[in-house]
């Protein structure tokens, strides 16, 4: 067995070749390259959601549940059949769907655009303020979309009180109690759904977004 021998090993070690670290630019191009896919992501699934709610749209359009259920809701509060009401309510329905549509599409369009603003040649300065905007602009879909939900709420609860006032009615305090507790309930519900759901899918990605994002601003300071 040969003799080990210590200085012959050290020798050998220090010989090995040291693995080349990446530099500042060559990270920069990869969190960009990170980043630009992170956009197209969420870019992707907004078109999703944009063709999913427009099928939905024109199915309900043929559909006139939300007056019946506004129908029912009257005729249990005792107030009678209000056709120029109901009509009304069914056009502010109508168009709060366009409003929804037209919104998800507008965002569709400022996702795009992030997402082709966002180069792999990009300056690092350039790269974070996309990615700070980018946020920015994910962060108010989702505040808009729940801004819809509680519009359309209130403007409902708004409508129920209009009927019942137009026709002298006064519902009795449990059954208007009822219908209001569960209006909001159901409303809530609808919310903490949207937010869960949007947490859930656009959330995970922003937080690698987040990621990068320090990344970056490491890299900034050490260059400043």
């Amino acid at each position: 067995m040969p003799e080990f021998d210590l200085d012959s090993f050290k020798k050998t070690w220090q010989e090995q070749p040291v693995q080349p670290k990446y530099d500042n630019s060559e990270i920069l191009q990869m969190l960009n390259r990170k980043s630009r896919n992170y956009v197209k992501y969420i870019f992707w699934i907004s078109v999703a959601e944009f063709l999913l709610f427009s099928v939905l749209g024109l199915f309900y359009f043929f559909q006139e549940e939300e007056s019946d259920s506004f129908r029912n809701v009257l005729e249990r509060l005792g107030a009678q059949e209000a056709t120029e009401v109901e009509n009304n309510f069914g056009h502010f329905y109508l168009a709060i769907k366009i409003l929804s549509l037209f919104i998800t599409a507008y965002f569709v369009l400022k996702f795009y655009q992030n997402y082709r603003k966002i180069k792999i040649e990009e300056n690092l300065k350039g790269l974070i303020t996309r990615i700070i905007n980018f946020k920015k602009t994910v962060n108010a879909f989702i505040l808009i979309s729940i801004v819809l939900l509680l519009m359309f709420t209130f403007v409902l609860i708004a409508f129920i009180f209009y009927t019942l006032n137009t026709q002298n009615i006064q519902p009795s305090s449990s059954n208007l109690t009822i219908i209001i507790v569960g209006i909001t309930v159901s409303t809530l519900l609808a919310v903490s759904m949207i937010w869960f759901y949007y947490k859930l899918v656009y959330g995970s990605i922003i937080k690698k977004l987040d990621k990068n994002l320090k990344q970056l601003k490491e890299i900034d300071s050490q260059e400043n």
